[in-house]
């Protein structure tokens, strides 16, 4: 099977990229100019040049292809440099769901995230309108709603990696971050860790599974821990410890509202929002279905922060 993968130079694209060839599929990448040195196995894959935002790229990458990832995300954005979410995360995927229309490609998966509603952060609206769009599109469509994903990082962004390096590698306390000002709730809010390979394979099992049409799978850890053995774990992996203190969270959005528009400033008012709003889902409908036993987010599982820090 060929498949047109829009997103595959990112971390869990990467990923993407070796499960479909470890499944026998031929990836065909839509790459950005300057980014080819990130495409792994290039010598399986099949390369088309250009921006999401190209009309006539998007269509060059369905061509002649079966079906269709869209895994083009983006943690934060960058309004004054033209990077948003309404561009990546809702007119991108529009674009590449009527380009598969018009190709005939009928099959089509959407990464969205969990936690996505319409009245959420941009982050969130954008992945909730597209998956709108896309169940409305008439294609044959999965969309996957994972919680963060950890893994190896292959010098890309990922999640455990930025958080060591962000809130524990520095010689201050980790903050348990909490509502108002008695700090009883400091650091509660639950997440369910999803590995990587986990995820790519979910995405590329659904290709081959027609039971998965016309249906949304949470994708999350078998655990649910809070942010504050979150930290413990993810400290534990590095080899140390870390103290951590409460911290009110109305003291960091302060000071990301007047920098989150800056990227050295490591968190932003959206991020904070969904950070307590936790991140916590179920997985096991996806588990289940394409017979996939989920990696235990624990030490053992993330020898790579070690190695980096």
């Amino acid at each position: 099977m060929k498949v047109a993968l829009f997103g595959g130079t990112g971390f869990v694209g990467s990923y993407l990229v070796d499960t479909l060839v470890a499944h026998g599929h031929t990836p065909r990448l839509l790459v950005r100019p300057g980014s080819e040195s990130r495409v792994v196995q290039t010598e399986r894959c099949e390369i088309v040049p250009g921006e999401i935002e190209d009309a006539g790229a998007v269509a060059e990458c369905l061509a002649g292809a079966d079906a269709a990832i869209y895994n083009i995300g983006l943690i934060r954005e960058f309004p004054r440099q033209g990077i948003t979410w309404e561009k990546m995360h809702y007119e991108g995927a529009v674009r590449a769901m009527d380009a598969a229309s018009r190709a005939g490609v009928q099959r089509f998966i959407l990464m969205s995230a969990n936690g996505v509603k319409p009245d959420g952060t941009g982050y969130q609206s954008t992945k909730w309108r597209a998956e709108q769009y896309l169940a409305a599109s008439g294609l044959d469509w999965t969309v996957f709603r994972p919680s963060v994903v950890f893994g190896e990082p292959r010098g890309r962004e990922e999640f455990c990696s930025m958080l060591y390096a962000q809130m524990l590698a520095p010689p201050i306390p980790a903050p348990l971050f909490h509502e108002g000002l008695l700090p009883t709730d400091a650091g509660r809010f639950r997440m369910s860790p999803v590995a990587v390979e986990n995820v790519a394979e979910a995405f590329v099992r659904a290709l081959e599974t027609p039971a998965s049409v016309g249906r949304i799978f949470p994708l999350g850890g078998p655990q649910a821990p809070e942010w504050r053995e979150i930290l413990d774990i993810i400290a534990a992996a590095a080899g140390k410890r870390k103290f951590k203190v409460p911290t009110p969270v109305a003291l960091t959005r302060a000071a990301a509202a007047l920098f989150d528009r800056f990227a050295w400033f490591p968190v932003t008012r959206a991020q904070l929002t969904m950070l307590l709003e936790g991140n916590a889902c179920d997985g096991s409908e996806a588990w289940q279905l394409f017979g996939i036993g989920p990696q235990r987010f624990e030490p053992g599982n993330l020898s790579y922060v070690k190695e980096a820090a």
